[in-house]
């Protein structure tokens, strides 16, 4: 018999089967059933009791109009009260499905939503309570919307929707939760077992110069993914919410958590094709694509190779050309405080992620500007470390299919070119277990008030341009990377990183800031109503790691 994953149910017996993911097209006035329950669901060799909308994991994706409104009826069945929050759509306030916005739905409960569609683009739904663990159990979906311009996007053959997602399994269990706590706190909770569309084997069949939409999102609770398509010739086209200034031709894409793109690709020759997170020390073959010779698909008007300039990208460029230069209205800095147990004093003190960096007295590692604890506790995870990262290859090996080039498809590095500041993979495994919400406090900082989250107090009016300055600071107990998420309140531009301007603009929910970076956005205010902000790494924001502000009419 299963024993309970950390307080919550573990058996599956008399569950049902996980189904297939459907694709539901929705009109304009639609009514449509939401259902969270638990369901059994076999990912590689285990059998799991996981959470699901609809009785799949990942849920339903909406296939919707632009401009069109559904009404959602929401039941839970689950585990625990939840919300349904719809990631990166302006709807009206009190749909967005936090608890600043709604009364959370009790296990038995109902509520119903009013979701608008005002922008194109792919976007997805999650709980905002107890995130960590919902969307760790499988509570994810996405929804596609259909923009109201048939030239918005350049033609292809068909749309391929991929939820990109991990998961951490332990002796064919979900890894523990705690159920008063945030375990995981320091660096997230990154899954050994890496899932497109919560599967380990998913195969596309494409023909020869047919070309794939990919519409990619993340739903991982913290690991970054670096999308690449080795052979194949990926253009990226869109993002967060709707098209890119200028279509290009990438080798990959990284997401963060959160974080979505809109790529089209082209299959130029038969055979078969790896769908792969590459990372700077590993590659993960993730999903495979077959391509057979096939009749060639109908010429596309304009041919693929065509590289299109969106008019409305380069009007806001110019429109927001002072922006770049002026001060920032709001600035906000990261920062975690990690209270672990004082040493003894007899060994000192080390870094969990360089045991090897010692010191008689409390400080930071040099090398990473991780805080140093006791070192008897990092002698003691570290002495489990091994085993846990064995476990971890074996599942990397089996289900995210680690491998070179053997698949014959080059034209892609390592890795090594990727950028800096971004942790792939969980380095201090063991010791990250032990850090709670009760022990890790990640905060955002007000710099000009010096109030941290809850605390921050911001009220804007519906029409505002607001820059808001976000700085990764090296200080604090452990410097990481975070995709700060802003609800929908409005939608941002990104215009520098460490005072570059961005290079190509899109509409974004979601930014990466990297550790030690500074990134400028700009908030287009347009939607009235009280909107959260966080870190969307789901350890983070459990711990602390949010603030909500006002917009008024």
């Amino acid at each position: 018999m299963a024993t309970p994953v950390g307080g919550f149910p573990a058996e599956t017996e008399g569950l049902p089967e996980a189904g297939e993911t459907q694709a539901v097209p929705l009109s304009d006035g639609d009514s449509f059933a939401l259902r969270v329950g638990a369901v059994a669901k076999r990912i590689g060799g285990a059998a799991l009791r996981m959470l699901a909308y609809n009785g799949s994991v990942p849920g339903p994706t909406l296939l919707v109009r632009q401009g069109s409104t559904v009404s959602v009826d929401i039941e839970n069945q689950g585990d625990l009260d939840t919300t349904v929050h719809w990631h990166g759509l302006r709807l009206e306030n009190r749909f967005d499905g936090t608890h600043e916005t709604q009364a959370p739905i009790p296990v038995g409960g109902r509520f119903t939503a009013r979701v608008a569609f005002p922008d194109p683009g792919i976007y997805w739904y999650h709980p905002h309570i107890r995130q960590d663990y919902g969307q760790e159990m499988g509570l994810s979906g996405t929804v596609v919307v259909e923009p109201a311009d048939p030239d918005y996007w350049p033609p292809v053959h068909r749309e391929v929707v991929l939820l990109l997602d991990d998961i951490l399994l332990e002796h064919d269990q979900v890894a523990a939760f705690a159920p008063d706590e945030v375990n995981y706190a320091a660096m997230g909770r990154f899954g050994n077992v890496l899932l497109v569309n919560g599967r380990t084997d998913l195969t596309l069949a494409v023909a020869r110069h047919e070309v794939v939409r990919l519409y990619l999102a993340n739903a991982a609770n913290t690991r970054v993914f670096n999308i690449a398509l080795p052979g194949a010739v990926m253009k990226l086209v869109g993002g967060d919410s709707g098209r890119v200034e200028r279509e290009e031709l990438v080798e990959a894409v990284i997401l963060a958590p959160s974080e979505r793109a809109v790529v089209d690709v082209l299959f130029p020759e038969a055979g078969g094709y790896v769908l792969e997170h590459v990372t700077p020390q590993r590659r993960y073959a993730i999903a495979s694509v077959g391509v057979s010779e096939g009749s060639a698909p109908a010429i596309l008007d304009p041919p693929f190779e065509t590289l299109r300039h969106n008019a409305d990208l380069a009007a806001e460029r110019h429109r927001v050309a002072p922006d770049l230069t002026r001060a920032p209205d709001k600035t906000l800095s990261f920062i975690a405080e990690i209270t672990m147990a004082p040493d003894d004093g007899a060994l000192g003190f080390a870094c969990p992620m360089h045991p090897d960096v010692t010191s008689a007295t409390p400080g930071h590692c040099p090398r990473c500007g991780m805080k140093l604890v006791s070192a008897s506790l990092v002698a003691e995870t570290g002495a489990h470390a091994h085993e846990h990262h064995g476990h971890e290859h074996e599942h990397g090996h089996e289900h995210g299919h680690e491998h070179g080039h053997e698949h014959g498809h080059g034209g892609h590095d390592d890795g090594a070119s990727l950028p800096s500041g971004i942790e792939w993979e969980d380095d201090m495994v063991d010791f990250n277990r032990m850090t709670t919400s009760a022990n890790t406090r990640w905060k955002v900082v007000d710099t000009i008030t010096g109030a941290a989250n809850a605390d921050i107090a911001w009220s804007f009016r519906v029409g505002e341009q607001v820059k808001v300055r976000l700085l990764n600071q090296m200080t604090g107990d452990h410097p990481m990377h975070h995709p700060f998420h802003i609800h929908g309140a409005g939608r941002f531009l990104v215009l520098s990183r460490d005072g570059t301007p961005e290079p190509n603009l899109v509409w974004k929910d979601t930014v990466l800031v990297r550790t030690g970076e500074t990134v400028d956005i700009l908030l287009d205010v347009s939607n009235p109503g009280r909107w959260m902000a966080h870190c969307h790494i789901a350890e983070h924001h459990e711990s602390g790691m949010m603030f909500s502000f006002d917009v008024l009419p």
